[in-house]
């Protein structure tokens, strides 16, 4: 596991979550991963000792410092802690130190979806000292995804193994987005180093086909045909959303808590909003972001045409503004989700073409003279665009539209 420092712990058990965090060592010989030390992601309501982001889950360790030793410590969620039998109550006078804990794993979820980062599993690590020989935990606090513990190196690693569960692997460019929303100053580490510690390179291909480009003024050409996706749904797409359906109500009747925890256990935070997301050392400030089903209305020159002929699922757009020698720079973001891979191929085939046009802006005008920077991956074409403010093009925008692409196009 690789550690950034990124300011004081603001417990004093942190320093030993920090001492078990190093005493893995870096790379993947023990689990892997990237621990932020010290941060405060942007809308979390306290500094959190660590963040630790792993190829399959991320970890928010929250340090609470008991007024002395113990052997036990009964710590529930949704009532009364306990050490060695007597009642604990924090400093601010509440029953339950784990409240706000939770409050602030919760905010850091929150950032991350609306920040449209991996979907990976958040969950929270309680670390309580100066030392406790034995935690005890309700069972259905441990299915919330929930652990108290007292932090050396193998009840952390415990934790993570218990709790670090995604099916799917976080791939280098998602864990660099997912880095650059949590700690918003600094630079991410490269993708060399989140390779060497675990998370996969899956992407690759797709980065590879990325290309940049001036764009012109474009001209319509003849449409591309291809056929409509066919519009009766089989009987395997039936019995497959219906056994979905299934799953999602028996999880929902397992993870959420029962009506006999009290209702201020988890406060409700306050609904995040974007701030700042750093992509290799430049900041980029959303601005504006907007949702449209009708794709076609909102593209020019044979991008439209294409879009005309074929169907689109829908298109995300957002723009954004930087900086580049201290000259105010903007940026316009679009992701296209077609209905298939095949159909997103087709219409890239399509957008890497000198000239062949693209998206408009949220005024509803093409970005003229643009560095401009593309992918595909999956079913999505995703577009970049960058202008100095003015409306002055270059090629040291190039850089910047690349960038542009780890950009989530939505909240």
């Amino acid at each position: 596991m690789r550690l950034i420092r990124l300011g004081a712990e603001p417990s004093a058990i942190g320093a030993d979550v920090r001492a078990a965090l190093t005493a893995w060592g870096a790379g993947t010989g023990v689990l892997g991963g990237i621990a932020l030390i010290g941060v405060q992601p942007p809308d979390c309501p306290v500094p959190l000792d660590a963040i630790v982001v792993l190829p399959k889950g991320v970890l928010v360790i929250v340090g609470v410092d008991l007024p002395d030793p113990g052997v036990k410590l009964e710590a529930p969620l949704g009532g009364q802690w306990k050490i060695d039998g007597w009642p604990l109550v924090a400093k601010d006078g509440t029953a339950n130190p784990a409240t706000e804990a939770v409050a602030a794993a919760t905010a850091v979820a929150q950032r991350i979806q609306a920040m449209r980062a991996e979907p990976l599993p958040v969950s929270t690590v309680v670390a309580v000292g100066p030392f406790v020989g034995q935690v005890v935990q309700p069972t259905v606090d441990l299915n919330r995804g929930v652990r108290v513990l007292h932090p050396k190196p193998s009840t952390v690693l415990s934790a993570a193994r218990e709790l670090a569960t995604s099916t799917v692997p976080c791939t280098v460019d998602h864990a660099a987005k997912l880095l650059a929303i949590l700690q918003t100053t600094g630079t991410p580490p490269d993708a060399k180093a989140l390779l060497a510690e675990g998370f996969s390179d899956a992407v690759s291909p797709d980065l590879a086909a990325a290309s940049t480009m001036l764009i012109p003024k474009a001209q319509l050409r003849q449409a591309i045909g291809r056929k409509r996706l066919p519009g009766k749904l089989t009987w395997p797409y039936l019995a497959g959303a219906a056994l979905l359906a299934l799953i999602l109500v028996v999880w929902l009747v397992v993870a959420l808590p029962g009506d006999d925890e009290p209702a201020d256990a988890t406060p409700a935070p306050t609904s995040a909003q974007p701030t700042t997301v750093v992509v290799d050392g430049t900041t980029f400030v959303p601005k504006e972001m907007k949702k449209d089903q009708d794709c076609q209305a909102q593209a020019f020159g044979d991008v439209k045409a294409w879009l005309i002929a074929n169907d689109c699922g829908v298109l995300l757009r957002a723009t954004y503004e930087t900086s580049l020698q201290n000259k105010p720079v903007t940026v316009l973001v679009a992701d296209m989700d077609l209905y298939d891979a095949p159909s997103a191929k087709a219409l890239h085939a399509i957008v890497v073409l000198p000239g062949s046009g693209g998206v408009h802006g949220l005024d509803g005008k093409p970005l003229e003279s643009a560095a401009f920077a593309n992918n595909t991956k999956g079913s999505h074409v995703t577009l970049a665009f960058a202008v100095y403010s003015g409306g002055e093009g270059g090629p040291a925008l190039d850089p910047i539209a690349k960038q542009a692409l780890r950009l989530p196009a939505t909240r």
